[in-house]
């Protein structure tokens, strides 16, 4: 589904050629007869048929400039640049000076941007400006070729290092491939392709994974349950795969021209897809979804009224009644008054990506992106020469690492008689996402059955005590993927009903080098002697004042104890063997005070709660080693 392809037809463009109660350069009557009845399919976007009858009338009259400049227009909407340079090539010829088709100096000029001929664009678009009166609907987007002319000029010099590979031939299978995604884990690829060149061969999802030796497989159908005999085209997936959101125009009930389904795999299955619903979708045309890693926060395209250009890009968060918020327009300085597409927005959920030909750039669309600082998005850069040429870039998938980049490109496609092909390159580090992201995965288990089991997976960042991230593990095969961005102190819960949580700590704060964590986690049933470590309850050495980023475990302890009000705890508190046994048996009393004391201050009944140190006395490692040590240097509770 190459909507981002596809140059919209106003009604402002028709006023150009809609010329009946003007005079025409043609005496012939049938040739104008020919001319105004193909009026009626342009407006129908029968544009084949219109080429027809503008045929027709150039065969009757050689000289009627009408029909040239129609036929350049119209040739240009079905992006045929050679017949349109052509037939706008005769208008200028016939009528060099006339302002009536000083249009026709400002389309090829357009031509030669999208060629990369830059000065042939600038001595065209300084001819269409010179013919007075100037035009004035197309006047401003001359001033836009002028200043894309002239920023080429200025940054093609600035070559980055680009290393463009396609994929292996057994994932670039089909005839057409292009709009890829992956999984956190880059273990999987999906994408939108055809097995045909023609129309006649519908737009499926398909997805290639990893095998043990890290080889792509042959493609297949993402799943029957999504896949019809009618297009599914440009779609998103979470972080952990399990999440599927995409594009639907055809044969499945919606609110406009094209909507937004949503599929959910369980286990190895895709849930029958639904419709986002109204709150998401309107009348008009929506498409190329993106969702943040947790599947919570979905960026999409619409051409819907109200906008700030033709189509822009919008942003809706999935709330906890799980219903879709009302999309808000990313509005300036993301969007523009011309079209953006395309966004992704990569795994550390601040840094969006989107292709845009409002923005300056190299020609026709451009890659750029924006970082999200203070929950404001930045003016938007240019990816730079040569990831953008005069050619269009229309789509982008950037690794959680930020290390590698996934794209389709038709040019650079050398396969026989392909008109796409799936790449990838290495990110040039000029441009690597300033926060890279990587994972924590395994599966959730019941620590005594060891069945798998469906448990909420949050992440929250410490010192604001904030939710940033969260995610359901899968019920049939206990799996969960959680992204995780350097940069932050983090906590990460792992929480379901009539179980203990678990706690564990991530501080990446000063991480250079993410490396993928993979644990399975034991969930234990909630029952008497039943403990479990709070590992992200933070004292200054010799000190038992708990730290301002301890708010959010205990935070933690405390909805536990009031969602489980028959549920009372005992507070152990553990030291190493450093220093003396008497100290640090009173060090360790002295913090697990502290915990109890915050517990009551919120509310929690004095009854339900103890609290003991044991100092060095009950170690759970060797202390042998810092790190050893710092296992031992921990707050328990226990259930009573």
């Amino acid at each position: 589904m190459k909507e981002v392809l596809i140059i919209l037809l106003s009604l402002n463009c028709f006023n150009l050629f809609a010329q009946r109660n003007q005079a025409y350069t043609s005496r012939s009557k049938k040739a104008i007869a020919y001319y105004q009845e193909s009026e009626m399919f342009m407006v129908r976007r029968q544009y084949e048929q219109a080429i027809k009858l503008l045929d027709l009338a150039t065969d009757k009259d050689d000289d009627f400039v009408e029909a040239y400049n129609r036929k350049g227009y119209i040739y240009g909407l079905m992006r045929y640049q050679e017949e349109a340079k052509m037939n706008y090539l005769k208008v200028v010829e016939l009528e060099p000076k006339n302002p009536k088709f000083s249009n026709a100096y400002y389309f090829l000029s357009e031509i030669a941007l999208k060629n990369g001929d830059y000065d042939k664009a600038k001595e065209l678009v300084d001819r269409f400006l010179s013919i007075q009166p100037v035009d004035r609907k197309l006047a401003p987007q001359a001033g836009k070729i002028l200043q894309s002319i002239q920023y080429a000029r200025d940054n093609m010099g600035n070559r980055l290092p680009f290393n463009a590979r396609p994929l292996p031939d057994k994932v670039n299978a089909l005839s057409l491939q292009y709009f890829p995604v992956l999984t956190a884990d880059q273990q999987s690829i999906i994408f939108t392709g055809r097995k045909g060149l023609s129309a006649n061969y519908d737009e499926d999802l398909y997805i290639s994974e990893k095998d043990e030796n890290g080889e792509w497989s042959r493609p297949v159908s993402i799943s029957d349950m999504i896949n019809t005999s009618n297009n599914e085209g440009t779609c998103t997936i979470s972080g952990d795969g399990r999440t599927l959101i995409f594009t639907s125009c055809l044969g499945r009930k919606g609110y406009g021209s094209c909507d937004l389904f949503i599929s959910y795999k369980i286990g190895d299955e895709w849930t029958r897809p639904k419709n986002l619903g109204s709150g998401v979708n309107s009348r008009y045309w929506e498409s190329q979804p993106s969702l943040s890693a947790d599947g919570r926060t979905l960026y999409f395209v619409s051409d819907r009224p109200g906008g700030l250009g033709k189509r822009d890009i919008y942003v809706s968060y999935l709330k906890k009644d799980g219903i879709w918020s009302p999309p808000v327009n990313l509005s300036k300085p993301v969007n523009t008054k011309e079209d953006e597409v395309s966004p992704f927005i990569h795994a550390n959920g601040q840094t969006l990506y989107f292709a845009s030909d409002g923005h300056p750039g190299f020609g026709s669309f451009d890659l750029f992106y924006s970082e999200l600082s203070d929950n404001v998005w930045q003016k938007p850069k240019n990816l730079g020469y040569p990831i953008n040429t005069y050619e269009e870039q229309v789509s982008l998938f950037v690794t959680s690492d930020g290390k590698r980049g996934y794209y389709s490109n038709e040019n650079l496609s050398k396969r026989v008689g392909a008109k796409s092909a799936l790449y990838e390159f290495d990110m040039p580090q000029e441009i690597q996402v300033s926060h890279k992201s990587n994972f924590v995965k395994g599966r959730v288990i019941d620590s005594e059955t060891r069945e798998y089991l469906s448990a909420r997976v949050e992440l929250f960042d410490l010192l604001p005590n904030e939710m940033i991230s969260s995610v359901t593990s899968d019920k049939v095969s206990g799996e969960y993927l959680m992204v995780i961005t350097e940069g932050k102190e983090y906590a990460l819960y792992v929480n379901k009903t009539g179980y203990l949580f678990k706690s564990l700590a991530f501080d990446y704060q000063g991480a250079s080098q993410l490396e993928p964590v993979s644990i399975d986690i034991y969930l234990d049933p909630i029952k008497t002697g039943t403990a479990t470590i709070l590992n992200n309850l933070f004292f200054d050495f010799d000190k038992y004042e708990l730290q301002e980023k301890s708010i959010t475990e205990l935070e933690k302890v405390r909805r536990f104890l009031e969602e489980n009000p028959t549920v009372n705890i005992g507070i152990a508190g553990h030291t190493d063997n450093s220093g003396s046994a008497s100290y640090n048996k009173e060090l360790s009393v002295n913090r697990a005070k502290s915990v109890y004391r915050y517990l009551i201050k919120q509310g929690i009944r004095e009854n339900r709660l103890k609290f003991r140190g044991y100092g060095q006395e009950k170690p759970i490692a060797p202390n042998d080693t810092e790190e050893n040590k710092q296992k031992n240097r921990r707050i328990e509770f226990v259930i009573l």
